[in-house]
């Protein structure tokens, strides 16, 4: 075979991958959406943590990883994030459905003010008892913590949650949140050090 030939054969598979890669996304979406929403999540969040710890090692000039974070967030995003997320999503489509007058602002509204501060009190809790820490530790990170944080989330989530609860379809919801996700968590998890 000749050079030219050969280059494009492999340059048409490699553009092909991207293609596979989503159609298999969208078949596991079909079977397994909580699996494939909880893996996803899993995934994306140990990569927002490892950005935060890529952007800390700058900082300090450090060469170490800390796995241990890793995993937290991996098992946060697989076992809290994914499936509730789902859920969350499916259950404000039902209670606030698009034909209602103002569903827009009714879905923002529910999600800013109630599932928000759930989430990110979740969140801490989380991971207060993933780093095996006690109760008056968790105390002490929700009073110094928690109100910047939140104040951060209405900043940062409240025109991609509009977005996203308004014109992303409800299968990509999770994803798209999960993807905004990587530099929330990189930000979470320079309020934790």
């Amino acid at each position: 075979m000749a050079p030219a030939v050969s280059r494009l054969r492999v340059e048409s598979e490699l553009g092909s991958l991207p293609k596979r890669a989503l159609a298999q996304y969208l078949l596991l979406l079909k079977l397994y959406p909580v699996l494939t929403k909880a893996v996803s999540s899993g995934i994306l969040s140990a990569l927002g943590n490892l950005l935060a710890q890529t952007i800390e090692k700058r900082k300090k000039d450090s060469q170490n990883l800390e796995v241990s974070g890793l995993l937290r967030y991996l098992v946060y995003g697989l076992f809290v994030t994914g499936p509730l997320s789902h859920y969350l999503y499916l259950f404000m489509e039902y209670l606030v459905p698009p034909e209602v007058p103002w569903a827009s602002v009714k879905r923002l509204l529910l999600d800013r003010l109630f599932f928000a501060p759930t989430f990110l009190l979740l969140f801490f809790f989380v991971m207060n008892l993933l780093e095996g820490k006690n109760v008056s530790v968790f105390v002490a990170k929700m009073r110094s913590g928690f109100w910047p944080a939140l104040q951060m989330n209405w900043r940062m989530w409240t025109p991609l949650q509009f977005i996203n609860i308004n014109y992303v379809p409800l299968q990509f919801r999770v994803l798209f949140a999960n993807m905004a996700a990587l530099f929330w968590y990189a930000y979470l998890a320079s309020l934790g050090k």
